[in-house]
């Protein structure tokens, strides 16, 4: 006898819900199939639901994420770095009081307390013939973010290399629901055979017919809702083993729509907007943004930036603004709509001559150009970069190029060899834009603060 599963999946939607509704009419249209066939099939997420760019995702701490999981009759749910790290201990903590699905994350623990009730190591299925599905989630040890913020991320590898002959022992089918990332998965399906398939999401990658690596089937839907995955497993009873797995992905822009969904995300932006209609303070004038010019604004924030994180320097990049801020009543929903990145201050040690590398870095056009995607970055371009607590003589070529001449601290030049405390938008500790901050060994983040707390900070004074 040959014993038909499947799951339906999504990950790393990041509050995008353009496509929410298209997802959540193809999830209840293939669990009405299954059910008229006499199959069972099941609904996950992998992770990064939420993220806080969203004015629904904001006003509510993620919780109307869970209560959108809710309605889509999902299954079973994993966590990503956006829930992890985006939230404060206690919202984190109680995201999933009110979940009607299990939540599975074997690797994350809090610190100094109990983990919460709807946190669970793994989750087991027993289906209609009596066939065990084990699935475990494991989530990205970010712990320079996990730990200021009161929670601990174990090694996806350390977890697995103790627990892997216990998940095995009483399951049929072993799955991990992977927000690690597409290397990661990799990694893990050639070290560990024993894990039949491999649902992943982190990196956005999108591997629409799966890929076999051994014994495993990886599968990832890419981003934002563009996508929605599915697995397929046909189990022989008499062999007692899979004859079959298979992955696919569908693209879900001309799917249709759940009207339900449509109305209630209507109703959500709505009364979110509401929630964060609160006044931060009042501007007698605008403040123009300019992501290719110095502008007050902007010189505030990055002031602001160097003296609450008590730094010698300070930089950020113009583009972190989005919109310019209209006279009158200033709300944290414009806060938040001018500067919506999920970033947090932070700072490192540098020395002399690094940030001077830096400084020169942050000069190049292309740079300032350069159309970020990710790191929490999400806006539009880098756009000008612009310091706080040293001097910088420039000038221009006949090309037009800008090139530095000289940087003074306090009247003086940089010293190469002198150690500075310089502070930054974290997503500049990773990647490659600035090699100097993203393999400092000092890194200090300041959570749960975000840069829009210090933008709100700035208009206040």
């Amino acid at each position: 006898m040959i014993e038909h599963i499947h799951f339906y999946y999504c990950n790393d939607l990041h509050s995008h819900f353009d496509q929410w509704p298209n997802i959540v009419h193809y999830f209840n249209k293939k669990k009405k199939q299954h059910a008229q066939a006499d199959e069972q099939s099941w609904r996950i997420d992998i992770g990064d639901h939420v993220d806080r760019f969203h004015p629904i995702a904001e006003a509510y701490n993620g919780k109307a994420n869970v209560e959108l999981l809710n309605e889509a009759g999902i299954d079973f749910a994993t966590i990503g770095n956006n829930e992890g790290i985006t939230l404060e201990h206690e919202h984190l903590y109680h995201l999933y009081d009110q979940a009607n699905f299990q939540v599975t994350c074997g690797n994350l623990k809090p610190l100094n307390k109990n983990k919460p009730s709807w946190l669970q190591h793994s989750i087991t299925i027993q289906t209609k013939e009596n066939l065990n599905i084990k699935l475990f989630g494991l989530t990205a040890p970010f712990n320079a973010f996990y730990h200021p913020l009161g929670w601990h991320v174990e090694s996806p590898y350390d977890y697995i290399e103790r627990e892997i002959n216990e998940l095995k022992r009483d399951a049929d089918i072993l799955i991990l629901l992977s927000h690690l990332g597409l290397s990661e998965d990799q990694l893990i399906a050639e070290r560990y055979p024993e894990i039949d398939i491999i649902i992943g999401g982190h990196t956005h990658h999108l591997l629409k017919n799966g890929k076999e690596i051994q014994n495993t089937l990886l599968t990832a839907a890419g981003k934002h809702g563009k996508f929605v995955g599915e697995v397929h497993i046909e189990w022989d009873h008499q062999l007692d083993k899979i004859v079959n797995k298979q992955a696919y992905t569908v693209e879900t822009e001309h799917l249709s729509q759940d009207q339900d969904t449509v109305n209630k995300l209507e109703k959500m932006n709505n009364q979110a907007q509401e929630l964060l209609n609160k006044q931060v303070t009042y501007l007698e004038n605008s403040l123009t943004v300019n992501w290719f010019e110095q502008t007050p604004i902007i010189d505030s924030l990055t002031d602001k930036l160097k003296d609450w994180t008590n730094a010698d320097i300070s930089m950020l990049n113009a583009g972190i603004l989005l919109e310019n801020i209209g006279a009158g009543e200033v709300t944290y929903g414009d806060i938040h709509r001018i500067c919506p990145h999920p970033i947090n201050p932070c700072t490192v040690k540098l020395r002399g001559i690094e940030v001077l590398e830096i400084v020169r870095g942050a000069h190049d056009e292309a740079l300032m150009r350069f159309e970020l995607k990710g790191f929490g970055f999400r806006g539009k371009v880098m756009g000008k970069f612009i310091f706080s607590g040293i001097d910088i003589d420039t000038d221009i070529d006949e090309a037009g190029i800008e090139h530095v001449h000289h940087v003074t601290f306090n009247g003086h030049e940089i010293e190469h060899d002198k150690v500075y405390t310089f502070a930054t938008a974290d997503m500049f500790t990773f990647g490659q834009m600035f090699p100097e901050i993203a393999r400092s060994t000092t890194k200090e983040f300041y959570l749960p603060e975000f840069m829009r707390d210090l933008l709100a900070d700035a208009l206040r004074s």
